[in-house]
């Protein structure tokens, strides 16, 4: 073993160094003010220098990044069984030091993850900062927000442009062009949501993120918000405010929902209003359903037709994009945020609705 241990010792120096500091990681995670301040002074100002750099391009380097990776490791693979079916006697040897390539890269890219975002999940989020809790709801609370959610869609629905078919009409251009606008209306009751905003970025390959059934992401590496300009426009301003949400630090899904919700309702521009209000009447909605089938009933029925046409149609949107793949990806992102404490999941989304009851 010792003249293993000679030929790979760079390589095993890695993989122990990659390792140590993933376990220094865990056994840290659960200390909340270490992680806040690693995330408020390390982290977050590297990620924004790094993301200043990154906007000066306007094609998400992520995007590429990630591709290239995807490749690496193909071609590793490809490569792999090459040498080794050449190496003869010595495949054994050639098999370990390009399998301890392979894993000092992963662990290498896993730590990166969990410096660069990872300990965010265990950092003070918005309920921290805010003193907003989520908090059990009656059934009769969940119905006077939803109903008020289901008067303010409709008054803001008659305020956007629509189409010949009734179906929002405000372009993608647009809606990016006001996207650094938005977030100052908040600023005097959150003044820990402030910062300066760059306009997000739009995915090269938009098809593929539906494929896996996103709308968007926020990549920590390149410090980058990339949106999904495939899906229905309705929701694009509201993602949009989302990955700005990620952008200021918070890793919660469901905080960022709600994050996005009240800052776009609030902002005056009609597009995102009206965005806000539909993304957040179909949380209340989707819950009351659950709760209540015939208040649920009552309000669906005082929906103006324009509201439903647009809910109809990101329905259908998301509906052709089913499949083993959305599937998989969904799950595998379940797996990460239950991961990173995140104990239910995907299903973690549902919390805005208790954040958003407590609120209005």
């Amino acid at each position: 073993m010792k003249p293993f241990f000679r030929r790979h010792r760079p390589l095993l120096l890695w993989l122990t160094a990659a390792g140590l500091l993933l376990a220094l990681f865990l056994l840290t995670r659960g200390h909340q003010p270490l992680m806040t301040f690693l995330v408020d002074y390390v982290t977050q100002p590297a990620k924004n220098a790094i993301g200043a750099v990154c906007y000066l391009i306007p094609i998400p380097l992520a995007e590429l990044l990630y591709i290239a990776a995807g490749v690496w490791v193909m071609v590793h693979i490809v490569r792999s069984a090459i040498l080794i079916r050449r190496a003869k006697g010595r495949r054994w040897d050639t098999a370990c030091r390009r399998l301890l390539i392979l894993l000092c890269a992963a662990l290498t890219a896993l730590d990166w993850f969990c410096l660069a975002w990872g300990i965010n999940y265990y950092a003070d989020g918005f309920q921290d900062k805010s003193g907003i809790r989520a908090q059990q709801v009656s059934t009769e609370e969940l119905y006077r927000v939803a109903a008020y959610f289901t008067q303010q869609v409709n008054l803001a629905s008659r305020q956007v442009p629509r189409d010949e078919n009734g179906l929002f009409a405000v372009s993608r251009d647009e809606i990016f062009a006001h996207s650094t606008e938005i977030y100052p209306c908040v600023y005097e009751e959150f003044p820990f949501l402030s910062r300066q905003d760059r306009t997000p970025k739009r995915m090269l390959f938009s098809q593929l993120l539906s494929a896996m059934g996103f709308t968007g992401y926020y990549a920590p590496f390149t410090g980058e918000s990339v949106l999904n300009v495939d899906s229905p426009e309705a929701y694009l301003p509201s993602t949009i405010v989302h990955e700005l949400a990620h952008q200021r630090g918070f890793a919660s899904e469901q905080e960022c929902n709600f994050i996005s919700i009240v800052v776009s309702t609030r902002c005056g521009l009609p597009a995102y209003v009206y965005s806000g209000y539909l993304i957040g009447y179909v949380h209340l909605s989707n819950a009351l359903y659950r709760a209540d089938r015939a208040l649920w009933e009552t309000l669906r029925g005082q929906l103006d037709e324009e509201v439903l046409l647009d809910i109809r149609n990101n329905s259908l949107y998301w509906q052709k994009w089913e499949s083993p793949v959305d599937t998989v990806s969904q799950k595998a992102y379940d797996t990460l945020l239950k991961g990173y404490g995140q104990t239910a999941g995907v299903q973690s989304y549902g919390t805005v609705v208790d954040l958003l009851v407590a609120y209005y």
